[in-house]
């Protein structure tokens, strides 16, 4: 297969940390690579002198790490995963593909959670040479059973970098209940809390100057308090982490783990089958094609989805009936994966210019069946709506109305931290299966933080055959900075 370079267009997701000045570290290479639309890093790490690497936890859109590669001289030996992700869709076999680098993975975890595709075979205590380097697994199931976390040694067998994957974050820990939640793993929560819980011992026993370097950061679905810092050391997450704080209280760990978990987003269900089974590649960006009128009045008969990925208040003044308001931010493909069914073909509309940023966005959580994309819906032949919005001091007088609900669709946390009284929650993520909880034939007033997925509801209640719909879209930030109070 011929190598690929993907356009850099990504919006320098690429962030570059420098080492020690110890004899060590002047023979390492270390890259991490952050990707802010999942809020997840992955790293190429190896022998600065004989300019061998390893690529850990890449992501779909590969030319990253071949840029990488490039710019410093570097050959891609060895590719491996810390686990099987739920989040997004790995590039590692995209990345084997070009690079000819063997995939070394997770042997762990038992038969249920092995990979369905040819790797070499990963198990506790195994030792990874990259050049002069070694790093060593240890098996750290809890958020998985078949996770993994990779020490990179120095040059007397110390551990001095740990990447932990979604083991142990920045000030949290990986969630031990995805694979019930999301994957349908009933009964599975608590045993995976039990096993985190002696992984985190385990663990503990490392070095207090070993470095951690975690796959995920603040945004991420796959705990519930990361902090942005991309790095910490074992010692500085043994004082301020919470979850490092029950040493000897397996039972209390487990209660606190597993308290106040964030909804996850629909799409993990599917990242967790495709990371792990066999599937076709993309080893390139898909090239769209603009829609003529006759296609757009085909694929909307035919009953295609559309996803209106303009800025909010553009597509509120005009948006095609049953689509949905996704606007193109850094939240793009979570809010997609999350409302959008994986089976269906989707149109785009947004700017020529967005179009590759959104397929980006799309491929890295396994949405590749793009139609085509407009530009500008005003210029069809279409039936068009408005979104119906008001202004705080409207909104006040709903408060005290009994007949319109009022509905708040952030997260369960964001509401219980702070919200306005007299609105209930549904969050936005599990807003199609509560619909039930809605009166047609009553004014329903919805917001959210600051607007984006209080336009995603809207369209959601739309085209669920809601029509008496008001979105307050300046949400909680307007109410906040215009002096109003929130209650818990």
């Amino acid at each position: 297969m011929k190598s690929i370079f993907f356009k850099s267009s990504f919006l320098g997701l690429v962030a570059l940390l420098f080492l020690s000045n110890s004899s060590f570290a002047q023979g390492l290479f270390f890259e991490r690579i952050y990707d802010e639309t999942l809020s997840q890093a992955s790293y190429v790490i190896g022998d600065a002198q004989t300019k061998e690497v390893i690529v850990i936890d890449p992501k779909r859109d590969i030319d990253t790490y071949l840029q990488i590669a490039e710019k410093h001289n570097l050959k891609i030996t060895k590719i491996t995963e810390t686990h099987i992700h739920a989040d997004f869709l790995s590039g590692s076999r995209e990345l084997a593909a070009v690079t000819k680098a063997p995939l070394y993975l997770s042997d762990e975890g038992g038969k249920d959670w092995q990979y369905d595709f040819p790797h070499t075979g990963l198990k506790d205590g195994d030792k990874i040479s990259v050049g002069s380097i070694t790093i060593e697994v240890i098996h750290t199931p809890g958020h998985t059973p078949e996770s993994l976390t990779f020490l990179v040694k120095d040059d007397t067998e110390n551990p001095i970098k740990a990447i932990t994957g979604d083991f142990i974050f920045v000030g949290d820990v990986g969630r031990p209940d995805l694979l019930e939640k999301a994957a349908g793993q009933i009964g599975s929560q608590e045993l995976g809390a039990k096993q985190l819980y002696r992984s985190i011992e385990k663990f503990l026993k490392l070095p207090d100057n070993t470095e951690i370097w975690p796959g995920h950061g603040a945004g991420s679905f796959c705990g519930k308090s990361l902090s942005n810092i991309p790095q910490s050391t074992l010692k500085q997450e043994k004082l301020t982490n919470p979850a490092l704080q029950f040493s000897g209280k397996e039972a209390d760990f487990v209660t606190y783990i597993l308290k106040d978990q964030p909804a996850p987003p629909k799409y993990f269900a599917v990242m967790k089958h495709l990371n792990k089974a066999d599937r076709p590649l993309l080893v390139e960006v898909p090239k769209l094609a603009e829609l003529n009128q006759k296609e757009i009045d085909n694929a909307i008969k035919n009953g295609l989805i559309v996803i209106d990925a303009r800025p909010k208040a553009v597509s509120s003044q005009g948006f095609i009936s049953g689509s949905f308001l996704i606007e193109n931010m850094k939240t793009f493909s979570t809010f997609a994966g999350s409302i959008v069914d994986y089976q269906n073909q989707i149109i785009l509309i947004a700017e020529e210019n967005q179009i590759e940023d959104l397929m980006r966005k799309l491929m890295r959580i396994g949405m590749n069946n793009i139609y085509g994309y407009i530009t500008n819906p005003s210029e069809q032949n279409l039936a068009l709506q408005n979104v119906k919005t008001i202004d705080i001091d409207t909104f006040k007088s709903y408060l005290g109305n009994k007949n319109v609900q009022k509905i708040d669709v952030r997260t369960e946390n964001e509401y219980k931290s702070g919200h306005i009284s007299g609105v209930e929650n549904i969050a936005l993520n599990t807003l199609e299966k509560n619909l039930d909880k809605i009166n047609k034939n009553e004014p329903v007033v919805i917001h959210c933080q600051s607007g984006a997925r209080a336009a995603i509801a809207y369209s959601i209640l739309v085209k669920n055959g809601f029509e008496n719909i008001l979105n307050y879209s300046g949400g909680i930030n307007d109410w906040v900075e215009k002096k109003n109070e929130l209650v818990k």
